[in-house]
């Protein structure tokens, strides 16, 4: 673990007899993000938010609010800071382990949040027997874990020479996809051949996250409307001045390349279609 880095808690982990001290992890940085101003129009003058009370419409300030539970229509429980406080604070400083399951059994819908897990002192030998059981016998850990006066599902696999550990959501907080009400369409053998080919052509052996880039200072989006002005063929001032400033990245470069491909299976289909209603 790099020595800048510092722990958010103190667990154990726990199944049978055995227990394994950790210090948890966060395994994400914070990125830089745009953030924008409400402003008004005409000036540029800042707005700011008021709350106004339901009852009589008067201004409210923020000293004579509470947060409340509403538990019947209109009817609520209020709850003070210290009281909200002291339900924060309720964490289990144990994850118990119930059972041990095949890593690809765990359906990525239901990934929450991800930490890194790490030996505290006196844990480094029994941590690394466990990650190691872990990586040969292609496993993970699925136990419970009560952090903010929330418990969670959690799942511990092995990474790389370490553990992760990500929380999972329970089966209640995941939606229905049956709920978005898809129907199902009909798919003819050529066009699915057709749509089989534009996935081999973009096939690559295994996910490389290296590839992918994060870019919040707005240079991807920049990068595509270079990559639009180029792909048409545009010769105006626009478009050379925006060559000139902005390098089109490789990723981008190869959609690019894509494209005939990606009409010309295209074209396939709609041509396919044509014959087929034709008839």
């Amino acid at each position: 673990m790099a020595t800048q880095a510092r722990s958010i808690a103190s667990l154990t982990i726990s199944f049978g007899l055995v227990a394994i001290p950790v210090k948890l992890y966060s395994a994400t940085v914070s990125s830089e993000r745009l953030s924008f101003n409400l402003l008004r129009q005409k000036d540029g003058s800042r707005v700011k938010q008021q709350y106004v009370a339901v009852n009589d419409g008067k201004l409210v300030e923020r000293s004579e609010m509470v947060k409340g539970y509403e538990f019947a229509k209109d009817q609520y429980v209020m709850f003070s800071a210290e009281e909200l406080k002291a339900l924060e604070d309720t964490t289990s400083h144990a994850i118990d382990i119930g059972q041990f399951v095949p890593l690809e059994s765990v359906d990525p819908l239901y990934f929450d949040g991800t930490y890194y897990l790490a030996p505290d002192k006196g844990g480094a030998k029994p941590y690394t027997l466990l990650a190691t059981a872990l990586r040969k016998s292609h496993q993970c850990a699925v136990g419970r874990w009560i952090s903010r006066g929330k418990e969670h599902i959690v799942v511990i696999r092995p990474i790389e020479d370490g553990l992760a550990l990500h929380q999972l959501h329970f089966k209640a907080e995941v939606r229905d996809l049956k709920d978005l009400g898809i129907e199902a369409a009909t798919v003819s053998e050529p066009e699915l051949k057709l749509a089989q080919q534009l996935i081999e052509h973009l096939a690559a052996k295994r996910f490389d996250q290296g590839r992918q880039c994060h870019r919040p200072d707005g240079s991807f989006a920049r990068e595509h409307r270079c990559a639009r002005l180029e792909s048409h063929g545009s010769q105006g001032a626009q478009g050379a001045q925006a060559r000139r400033r902005v390098r089109v990245s490789p990723q981008i470069r190869s959609t690019m390349r894509c494209m005939p491909t990606i009409r010309k299976i295209w074209s396939g289909c709609s041509d396919y279609r044509h014959r087929r209603f034709a008839h």
